[in-house]
């Protein structure tokens, strides 16, 4: 794994590679939801079963509206008005979105995320890339690029350094049709 820039990473993940990355709270695995073979290959190298589903992670909303159904307008502004930020929602899936993104589920994580470099790689990408703490099953999520590269040293094709965006905790989720709080930002 080599620690690359912006433009060598957007090459990487075109070419169907896995990359890591900052985000809010941890380091994310990330690769293009489009590209099946990658998406699987990011799953296995998480030992994570293919049932929970995957986050994906946009720059801008307009980055994940062909991946949802339309929403009811009080659900897209209570929706917008946490965005950008560290609120991944859980919001019904359209109808040609692959079973290795959204797992079990009839719906799909999506974060529009106010980190920087999250907001740069998916603006140069030009989509919503998988997003993942950088991980195996059952341990922490890496915190730093060192701990990227022990955890995953060359199984991975990049990595962009930088610093965590300041949150504590990885991201709140809420399910957009009830508002529940799947996961707590502050229980973890």
């Amino acid at each position: 794994m080599n620690i690359c820039q912006l433009p060598e990473a957007v090459w990487i993940l075109r070419q169907g590679g896995i990359i890591a990355y900052p985000t809010e709270a941890v380091f994310g695995l990330g690769c293009d939801p489009r590209n099946e073979a990658a998406t699987l290959r990011l799953l296995a190298l998480k030992q994570r079963p293919i049932d929970k589903g995957l986050i994906l992670v946009a720059a801008e909303f307009a980055q994940l509206s062909a991946w949802l159904l339309p929403m009811s307008e009080d659900l897209r502004i209570q929706v917008t008005a946490s965005w950008p930020g560290p609120t991944t929602w859980l919001l019904p899936a359209a109808a040609h979105v692959p079973k290795y993104l959204c797992g079990a589920h009839d719906t799909l994580a999506v974060r529009v995320s106010a980190h920087p470099i999250v907001r740069e790689l998916c603006l140069a990408f030009g989509g919503p890339l998988v997003s993942t703490s950088a991980n195996k099953a059952n341990q922490a999520p890496a915190r730093d690029a060192q701990q990227v590269k022990e955890m995953f040293a060359e199984q991975i094709d990049g990595l962009l350094d930088g610093s965590l965006g300041g949150q504590e905790q990885p991201t709140e989720i809420r399910d957009g049709r009830t508002g529940q709080i799947i996961r707590s930002s502050n229980s973890l």
